[in-house]
């Protein structure tokens, strides 16, 4: 009977440890409003939203070309009798680049002089009879009409005489010719290509709803694929009209080469700048959460983790632009928000 008695009294002191154990434990989650297993905070780095100055700007792709290039050809058919510059060299406007073989337009420039020489004595001599009423008026119209008839077709061989000495139309480097002397050439052979390089072009396209804030003079910088140098342009052309198909509005800028280390056809990455924002709120890339309808945030509102729907902006590579939503000493949680729920006691530490 004494061990029957003992294992009661232990049963029972065991019932009455756990009721006070309950009961205690009931008193400290009354206290905190917090149950026990609950109590600990999830630790988030933050920050404190403060207003900055912020330059929107739109990055683009582009290409660059020549100021001014064209394809070298002769304007009449006949042998190359010289070439006159080196190939990969710098020629300047009006400098003669080749010649060709003219005997033949000179042969018939000396018979048409002579035609017209004749000519315009027998127009003078009609004049004189005209004067004594010697010849008709009609008599002296076909003299005069013949006259007139020999110069012109002088100054077309005149004209034809002056192609066949090529002569470059502006200052560049000339290319690699694919020609020699003793060619035959017509207007359709290339003979080599003038690029002017002292200064390039930028053409490049922006979205249609950027289109009211381009402006003629706009400057802009760039860098290009084969060099991390940043180079500057000015915006002087811009297209009247949106292309249709890509809802794009294509622009052309300057920049000047006097090095020549600008290549035309070379990629070049455009920052084109739109605004400076006085007072933008920035918030670190990492902080933003993808939802349907758009973008949420977490800020830390009386120790517990709030979520807020937000209009996000311009980005840069590691901060975002907020437009609505938050407000400047706002507490936004930064890192690690993915595993936050709404309501989630958070100990947050500034960055």
């Amino acid at each position: 009977m004494k061990i029957k008695h003992i294992v009661y009294i232990i049963l029972i002191l065991g019932i009455g440890g756990l009721i006070v154990y309950r009961i205690l434990d009931n008193a400290e989650e009354n206290q905190s409003g917090i149950p026990v297993g609950m109590a600990s905070k999830v630790k988030v780095p933050g920050m404190i939203l403060k207003p900055q100055e912020f330059n929107d700007n739109l990055s683009l792709s582009g290409s660059l070309e020549a100021n001014e290039q064209i394809e070298i050809r002769s304007e009449i058919s006949g042998i190359v009798e010289n070439i006159y510059f080196k190939e990969g060299s710098k020629v300047s406007q009006g400098q003669v680049l080749f010649k060709v073989n003219d005997i033949e337009l000179r042969a018939q420039l000396s018979k048409v002089k002579t035609a017209q020489k004749l000519a315009s004595e027998n127009e003078r001599r009609a004049n004189l009879l005209l004067e004594k009423q010697a010849i008709s008026q009609e008599e002296y119209d076909i003299a005069s009409a013949d006259f007139q008839s020999a110069t012109a077709e002088a100054e077309l061989i005149e004209a034809q005489l002056s192609k066949a000495t090529v002569r470059a139309p502006f200052t560049g480097v000339i290319g690699l010719r694919s020609i020699s002397k003793g060619t035959y050439v017509t207007p359709t052979t290339p003979i080599a290509k003038l690029v002017n390089t002292a200064q390039v072009k930028i053409t490049f396209s922006i979205p249609e709803k950027y289109a009211s804030q381009m402006k003629v003079g706009t400057i802009l910088t760039f860098t290009t694929s084969d060099s991390e140098k940043v180079h500057t342009a000015k915006i002087y052309a811009i297209e009247p009209e949106i292309e249709v198909a890509t809802r794009t509005l294509k622009m052309r800028a300057i920049a000047e080469n006097p090095d020549g280390s600008l290549y035309p056809g070379t990629f070049a990455n455009v920052i084109l700048p739109l605004e400076t924002v006085a007072n933008a709120l920035l918030v670190p890339t990492e902080s933003l959460i993808p939802v349907q309808n758009g973008k949420k945030i977490f800020i830390s509102e009386d120790g517990k983790a709030k979520e807020v729907s937000v209009e996000i902006g311009a980005r840069t590579g590691s901060s975002v632009r907020i437009l609505s939503g938050l407000k400047a000493g706002d507490t936004v949680l930064t890192y690690g928000v993915m595993a936050l729920k709404n309501g989630t006691p958070v100990q947050v530490t500034l960055d």
